[in-house]
Formats: C-alpha cells, sequence, structure tokens
C-alpha cells in the first residue's frame, strides 16, 4: 500500500493554545488518536518536534550553506510534527488527517511518500539502498 505523509502545520495562536494545555491532557487526546491508528494498522511512525527557537537553519540559498539559531521567520514555514501512514489511498488519509485532534487554526499537509519500486531499479544508488532497507528489515 502507498505511504503518506501527514504534516503538521500550526499557527501562533494554535500553539499558544497548545502551551496553554495540560501537558497530561495532551498525551491522553493524542494517545487515544495514535491508538486508533495502531488498531488499524495504519501506523509507520509518528513524531512531534521540539521547541523551533531550539532548532537552527540551515540555508542554501549562497555558494555555501549558513548556518543560524532559531527557526524561520515566519510560523507558517514551521511544521510541529507529523505522521506517516501505510493505508490504500489518499482519500483514506485525508480521512485520518480530518481526525488529528488538532488545535483550531492549525493545518495538516498530506503528501504520498514513493516507495523504492518507483525508482529505476538499475541505478547504482537505489541498489544500495534497497540493500540497507533489506539489512535493516525495511523491506
Amino acid at each position: 500500500m502507498p505511504k503518506y505523509m501527514l504534516v503538521l502545520r500550526g499557527t501562533d495562536e494554535s500553539v499558544a493554545k497548545m502551551m496553554d494545555t495540560p501537558f497530561e491532557e495532551m498525551l491522553e487526546t493524542m494517545g487515544r488518536f495514535n491508538d486508533e491508528l495502531i488498531k488499524a494498522g495504519v501506523l509507520v511512525a509518528a513524531e512531534g518536534l521540539d521547541d523551533p527557537n531550539e532548532g537552527v537553519v540551515v540555508d542554501f540559498s549562497g555558494e555555501t550553506p549558513v548556518v543560524t539559531d532559531g527557526p524561520y521567520g515566519e510560523t507558517k514555514e514551521l511544521f510541529g510534527g507529523f505522521y506517516v501512514l501505510d493505508v490504500a489511498t489518499k482519500e483514506e488519509a485525508v480521512e485520518w488527517a480530518k481526525r488529528i485532534p488538532a488545535m483550531t487554526g492549525s493545518k495538516c499537509e498530506i503528501r504520498r511518500v514513493p516507495s523504492i519500486d518507483e525508482f529505476p531499479q538499475d541505478n547504482k544508488w537505489v541498489i544500495k539502498e534497497r540493500a540497507w532497507r533489506e539489512r535493516t528489515g525495511q523491506l
């Protein structure tokens, strides 16, 4: 089945509301949703991300990469976490995304994750990656 990544995006307002939510309450709400995904057999991965102020940005707009502390200037460019689901169709991914217990104002971008089988199988880098995936139990 195809995989889809659900990228969770917040606004300043939705992130502030999330920060005001008691941590145990947030864990309970997200835990129930994650349990639904697990029981349905569609969850591949799910992770939240740390505070963007703790991150760094590597900018490739010049000849050499420039590293700066902190997040991008605009919140709309940040994402706070992701899910990877193994579902039959984009429509099924959309249905799961609509059930995410997200804060008002948040958004979820859905993107298909291409399979290694979609790349040229005679390419030396694809061959190496396939061997690695087989060794690590991913295929």
